[in-house]
C-alpha cells in the first residue's frame, strides 16, 4: 500500500518540475532570439528623400 503512494507522490512532484524546466528553457531561448535580432537586425525604414545625387564617373 505504501509503494503506490510513493509512486504517485513522485509522479506528482516530477510533472511540475519538468514543466517548469521546459518553460524556463523556452523563455530563455526566446530572450536570446530577441537579443540576437536586436543586435544583428537592420532597420526596416529606408528613407529615400534628401541625400546626395549619384555622381556618374565615366
Amino acid at each position: 500500500m505504501v509503494k503506490p503512494k510513493i509512486i504517485l507522490i513522485s509522479i506528482a512532484a516530477i510533472i511540475p518540475i519538468a514543466s517548469a524546466s521546459v518553460w524556463v528553457f523556452i523563455s530563455e531561448k526566446h530572450a536570446a532570439q530577441e537579443a540576437r535580432a536586436k543586435f544583428f537586425g537592420t532597420s526596416q525604414d529606408y528613407p529615400t528623400s534628401g541625400g546626395e545625387k549619384m555622381k556618374i564617373e565615366w
